[in-house]
C-alpha cells in the first residue's frame, strides 16, 4: 500500500502540468501538492532521469524528452491507430472532410489519429490537446453509452455546457438526448467546438462500452442535410469495422 501510494503520489506532480500550465518551479509544486522538500526532491530527481521532466534555463520544471519518445511509440503501437487508418483514408477520399480518432478515458478525449482533405482544415484541438466533454459530437457520442455511474457525474460537472449547446435543460432532458443519439448510433453538432465545422461522431465500442469515437468534421458552409445523413451512416459503419478488427487483432 505504501509504494502503491507513492507512485500515486509521484504521478501526481506529472498530472500538474497542463497547456494552462506548462512550467513549474519546485517552490511552486511543493506549495501545490503539499509535499516536503525532501519527497519532492526524490520525486523529481526520479522523474528528470527518466526524462519524464527536464529543468529550463530559468529553472522551472517542464515536460522532457521521454514524453514525445512515448508518443512517438504510441502512434505506431496503438492497435486501434492501425485498425482505423484504412477508414480515415476512405472517408477523407469520400469526403472534403477531416477525420479523428479519439480516445476517451476519464473525464478527457484525446485525439489519436486523423487525416484531412479539405482544402483548409481547421482544428482546435489536434493530436494531444484535451477536448472539452460537454461539448461537440464526440463527446456526445461516447456520453451516449455510458451506464448511468459513469455518465451522472459527467452530466453534473458538464452541466452548464451541455445547457449552453442544447442537449437539455436539466438532467433528464440530457439523458433524453442522449438516449436518442444511442438509438441512432451517430451524434451531430454545429459550431460547437470549432466554429463553422459540423462534427459527425459515432463511438468504437468494446462489448458495448465505448473506448474511442470516430468524427468526421466538414465545413457548414458544404453541408445539407442530405449530406450530413450519409456521412453519418459511414462513420457508423466504419466505426464498427474499426471496433470489429481491433477485437480480431487482439484475438489473434
Amino acid at each position: 500500500m505504501k509504494k502503491a501510494k507513492s507512485q500515486d503520489r509521484l504521478l501526481a506532480v506529472l498530472d500538474l502540468f497542463s497547456e494552462q500550465r506548462p512550467h513549474w518551479t519546485p517552490d511552486e509544486l511543493m506549495r501545490e501538492l503539499g509535499y516536503t522538500r525532501p519527497t519532492l526532491y526524490r520525486y523529481l530527481k526520479s522523474l528528470k532521469q527518466s526524462g519524464l521532466l527536464m529543468t529550463t534555463r530559468a529553472g522551472q520544471l517542464t515536460l522532457g524528452p521521454r514524453v514525445v519518445e512515448m508518443d512517438y511509440l504510441s502512434r505506431h503501437a496503438d492497435p486501434l491507430v492501425a485498425a482505423a487508418a484504412p477508414e480515415l483514408a476512405q472517408l477523407t477520399a469520400a469526403h472534403p472532410c477531416t477525420a479523428l480518432l479519439v480516445r476517451w478515458y476519464g473525464d478527457k478525449m484525446l485525439c489519436v489519429a486523423s487525416q484531412s482533405s479539405a482544402p483548409h482544415p481547421v482544428s482546435s484541438y489536434p493530436r494531444g490537446r484535451p477536448m472539452p466533454m460537454g461539448r461537440g459530437a464526440i463527446a456526445r457520442s461516447i456520453m451516449a453509452f455510458l451506464p448511468k455511474p459513469q455518465l451522472q457525474p459527467l452530466i453534473a460537472r458538464y452541466a452548464a455546457d451541455l445547457r449552453a449547446v442544447g442537449v437539455g435543460a436539466t438532467a433528464d432532458e440530457i439523458i433524453a438526448t442522449l438516449r436518442q443519439i444511442r438509438r441512432a448510433g451517430v451524434a451531430i453538432a454545429f459550431g460547437e467546438v470549432t466554429p463553422g465545422a459540423v462534427g459527425i461522431a459515432a463511438p468504437i465500442l468494446d462489448d458495448g462500452h465505448p473506448v474511442a469515437s470516430l468524427c468526421v468534421t466538414v465545413a457548414g458552409r458544404q453541408t445539407t442535410g442530405e449530406l450530413i445523413d450519409r456521412i453519418g451512416g459511414e462513420v457508423r459503419e466504419a466505426a464498427r469495422r474499426i471496433a470489429a478488427t481491433e477485437l480480431a487483432n487482439l484475438i489473434m
